[in-house]
């Protein structure tokens, strides 16, 4: 299992670096050409949530992406350090309501482009795994 790790400061000029690189990997890995664009797109729209969700919150961390190549699946994940609400349990400095719907409306967009999505979020953070399936290497004919 390779991974890829990269941590950028949470800047928007930093989120096209990430979605080259995860394109890039990506490819590497085996992920079909077809699904490269929605790669591309699913991990700027979750670094950009992430960057936006560290500013509101005045988080001077880095955003966290991880690329995981495994034996039949290449993996994204996104993570960031802002408090999310957790019910029931009084969270100041969370996201507030017009955030939280901003957040909802962009965790849409990345679900109408991944099939299989996990979304975790916490008091000390959060993290979008987003997995695509790859093809086995072809090797040419020696």
């Amino acid at each position: 299992m390779a991974t890829v790790e990269l941590r950028f400061s949470a800047l928007p000029e930093h989120v096209r670096t990430a979605r080259l690189v995860a394109a890039a990997v990506a490819r590497r890995a085996g992920v079909d050409e077809a699904v490269l664009d929605e790669v591309r797109l699913a991990v700027g729209e979750a670094c950009t949530r992430a960057v936006g969700l560290h500013q509101h919150v005045g988080i001077t961390a880095p955003v966290k992406v991880a690329l995981i190549e495994e034996e039949k699946q290449f993996s994204i994940e996104v993570g960031d350090e802002a408090p999310h609400a957790v019910p029931g349990a009084g969270n100041p400095g969370a996201v507030d309501d017009a955030e939280a719907e901003e957040d909802e409306m962009g965790l849409a967009v990345i679900s109408g482009l991944v099939d299989d999505v996990e979304v975790t979020a916490g008091e000390d953070g959060g993290l979008i795994r987003m997995t695509w399936p790859t093809a086995p290497a072809v090797l040419p004919p020696v």
